[in-house]
């Protein structure tokens, strides 16, 4: 007999794998939205507000890699398009809960000049209207109108001087945060990248860090910017109904929010004249995006633009990308048994193929299958009785434990997602807990737990490995290893719990490709061997530990306010010949 919660997923599967498909994407990565930049997501953050920790801040930065120099018709977002943010709070509910939409007009405030920003006017000058709904899209409430957009930071003459708008940027990004109706901070404007990632060496077959003498590691977004949407909503709006107004622990489940955000243009457009267009038709999905570098970095090219076809909910019911997550193609290069050698930059990551002497998890092995229905998983997250086949759903799929739920579903605070310490050397065991997101209902969004405590960005505990350091912590710290119990251990709020702006995504999904977090619950790497092995901290997890791209910060500072992106660089400042100089 099938329990409860299998027969609640069986009927989510059902309803989502009848639903249509759109369109979607990210930083470049799928050919259609290429030729659409207006309407292309670059990142999504969600984050505990650092500084007013009752709120969720969440960005949504689109337009990629605009040269700050791009004039005399610089970036600016574009009408007839739906920018959306997305928020699903109730695993019980498929589908979005709360849904905030952007349109945009713009208008030539002197048609007479070529120039963007002329005695105190601007040309394509953009404001927005910001609309809600708190009833999974049905209906909306208009919360700002005529919201502000900050003009492009074009350079000292047009911002500063008195022949441009004698005003200085930083009041003029300030002065565009607006407070909706309904309490929502909310700001919409030109930012730098806020991403970081040695573009050029990541997709020249896998060259992060750069190998070779004299040759350096560069972040491919240094001096680039995006436009960015900023909301800063209280816990309180988020939170899903009859959820308590004071969470029950650090890791409540009824504190889980997933976040996505999307653009949507008309479906048809027609060019009347050489300076006119009409839009019309229903309104369609052209991009969306959750989890950073899911497309561009596990989705192969042939498959790219029908994962973009798809929303998060219809993608928990395919199964015909499933096997990327199961079997990742970057895995490969990590495993010298695979192709492993012909990525000298990977050669500290490297996946375990004989953990505890065994379990393979290797690409086509079994992984934890070997278990399945047996004693030794009864009561866990592994269980079919817990939450069916959903984690061990059949052999050679070694990933479905731990990269899949990553992207798809969340991680439960349910054996064996615990860290090792006080497992006692079984890592099917419960012990120290440290995560939990699990949101079931959806796939690709970022999930954060509202509950967990904001990490100061300022102490000496911060870290951009996310949980990552936290996990680290919470296996090595004398502070946090004396007991298993349940305690805040830093960066507990960092990715892929949420994503914090300084967060080194890159780095650390790279770190879980190469089975860390495998490790974090006791699954070992090969060199440690349960019979005489004195400590879990061998030097193949040291390697995958110290693995760097070489990237590891922005460019630019983050402000320590709302919307904490940066300002975006200037023309008349940036150097993309010498950046070193």
């Amino acid at each position: 007999m099938q329990s409860p919660i299998t027969r609640f997923f069986g009927s989510i599967l059902a309803v989502l794998v009848v639903s249509t498909g759109l369109l979607a994407s990210s930083h470049r990565e799928a050919p259609l939205i290429a030729d659409d930049p207006l309407a292309d997501n670059t990142d999504v953050y969600a984050f505990r507000s650092p500084d007013n920790p009752n709120t969720i801040t969440i960005l949504a930065s689109y337009i990629p890699m605009q040269l700050p120099q791009g004039g005399p018709n610089y970036y600016t977002f574009g009408e007839n398009i739906r920018y959306e943010i997305h928020v699903d709070n109730d695993a019980m509910v498929p589908g979005d809960e709360i849904t905030y939409r952007f349109t945009f007009q713009r208008v030539n405030e002197d048609p007479t000049t070529f120039f963007n920003v002329r005695l105190g006017q601007e040309n394509l000058k953009a404001t927005y209207t910001l609309e809600r709904s708190l009833d999974g899209g049905m209906t909306f409430e208009t919360i700002v109108t005529d919201g502000p957009v900050p003009p492009y930071n074009i350079g000292p003459r047009s911002i500063e001087g008195p022949v441009g708008l004698d005003s200085s940027y930083e009041d003029l990004m300030m002065d565009a945060v607006v407070t909706a109706s309904t309490g929502e901070s909310v700001w919409a404007g030109p930012s730098d990248d806020p991403f970081f990632v040695d573009l050029g060496g990541i997709f020249d077959l896998g060259d992060s860090p750069r190998q070779g003498q004299d040759v350096e590691s560069r972040d491919g977004l240094a001096q680039f910017n995006v436009h960015t949407i900023a909301l800063q909503i209280p816990i309180t709006t988020l939170l899903k109904q009859g959820a308590p107004a004071t969470p029950t622990s650090i890791l409540d489940p009824d504190y889980v929010i997933g976040v996505w955000a999307s653009a949507s243009r008309p479906a048809v457009r027609t060019l009347t004249a050489g300076d006119t267009s009409t839009y019309s038709g229903e309104w369609v999905q052209v991009s969306r995006l959750g989890m950073p570098l899911t497309n561009e970095a596990v989705i192969p090219i042939g498959m790219k633009d029908y994962w973009n076809a798809l929303t998060p909910y219809q993608e928990l019911g395919d199964t015909l990308l499933d096997k990327y997550f199961y079997n990742p193609e970057l895995a490969l290069y990590m495993d010298d048994d695979q192709f492993g050698g012909a990525v000298p930059a990977f050669s500290l990551l490297r996946v375990q193929r004989n953990s505890l002497g065994a379990f393979d998890f290797g690409n086509g092995q079994d992984g934890l299958f070997g278990l399945k229905g047996s004693a030794a998983v009864a009561g866990t997250a592994l269980d079919d009785a817990v939450f069916g086949t959903l984690l061990l759903p059949g052999p050679g799929v070694p990933r479905s434990v731990d990269l899949w739920p990553a992207f798809h579903t969340g991680v439960p605070n349910v054996r064996p997602y615990q860290l090792a310490t006080g497992k006692g050397g079984d890592p099917l065991a419960a012990g120290k807990p440290f995560v939990n997101n699990f949101l079931p209902n959806g796939g690709d969004m970022l999930r954060l737990n509202m509950a967990v405590p904001v990490t100061d960005r300022a102490s000496d505990g911060f870290s951009s490995l996310g949980l990552v350091q936290a996990a680290v912590l919470g296996l090595t710290d004398p502070t946090y290893t004396g007991t298993a119990d349940l305690e805040f251990i830093p960066n507990m709020d960092g990715f892929p719990n949420g994503r914090r702006l300084e967060d080194d995504v890159t780095r650390i999904e790279l770190q879980a490709v190469s089975g860390v977090v495998l490790a974090a619950i006791g699954l070992w790497y090969d060199d440690y061997d349960p019979a005489t092995s004195t400590s879990p901290v061998t030097q193949d997890l040291l390697d995958v530990l110290t693995y760097s791209t070489e990237v590891e910060a922005n460019d630019r500072p983050f402000n320590s306010s709302f919307p904490y992106v940066a300002s975006p660089w200037r023309g008349t400042e940036v150097n993309h010949v010498n950046l070193d100089d």
